[in-house]
């Protein structure tokens, strides 16, 4: 009797991406466009409590705030999957990126040009742990448009890491950045397997 050779199925795979920036720079947007399930959700309705803790200044219209993490998921193919998970912005809730950022292969770090400054301190995170990341500046309307080598320079982003446009409401876009941090992560692994293989 003779059979057919069968090719065995792939194993599916599911990855952690995480979702990082300042208070208010599109995080919670970026993850709601994207996702292919309702997003999971931890806000809270800013109030006057949160006067002098928390810099409302830049984003006046703000009405909410992450104060645990958002979640989503998206399939980029019938073998990967891809679970999104948003860090709260506000310092105050910065403890928990450690346990955001544990088995995440990569992170999109998201910033505001108009605020680079909120930038600094997540950047410095993920350098410090060693976490691949890609800069995805949000295009806010209204906002004035910069060259991304003058915001990676402003940055003082290392010459290795990407530096992209998305407009988080835009579900292609954001999935372009999704796409783009997997991409990176893969490369950086490889180069680490080669140099720990010589």
């Amino acid at each position: 009797m003779d059979f057919a050779p069968t090719s065995a199925p792939r194993k599916a795979a599911s990855t952690k991406i995480v979702i990082a920036g300042g208070f208010g720079v599109g995080k919670t947007t970026l993850v709601g466009s994207v996702s292919e399930i309702v997003p999971l959700r931890t806000e809270a309705l800013v109030t006057n409590e949160s006067e002098g803790v928390d810099d409302l200044a830049a984003v006046p219209t703000k009405a909410t705030t992450t104060v645990a993490m958002d979640f989503g998921r998206l399939t980029l193919a019938e073998d990967l999957v891809l679970y999104l998970f948003g860090t709260p912005g506000q310092r105050r809730f910065w403890f928990m990126w450690d346990d955001l950022c544990r088995g995440a292969i990569g992170a999109i770090v998201m910033v505001d040009t108009a605020r680079l400054d909120e930038s600094f301190s997540p950047l410095d995170y993920f350098e410090s742990k060693g976490l691949p990341f890609i800069v995805a500046v949000n295009q806010f309307d209204g906002t004035r448009e910069y060259d991304l080598d003058e915001v990676a320079a402003a940055l003082a982003l290392p010459p290795e890491v990407p530096i992209i446009r998305v407009d988080a409401r835009d579900r292609e876009s954001a999935k372009q950045a999704l796409v783009r941090v997997t991409e990176y992560a893969l490369l950086r692994l490889t180069q680490s397997l080669t140099v720990n293989a010589n």
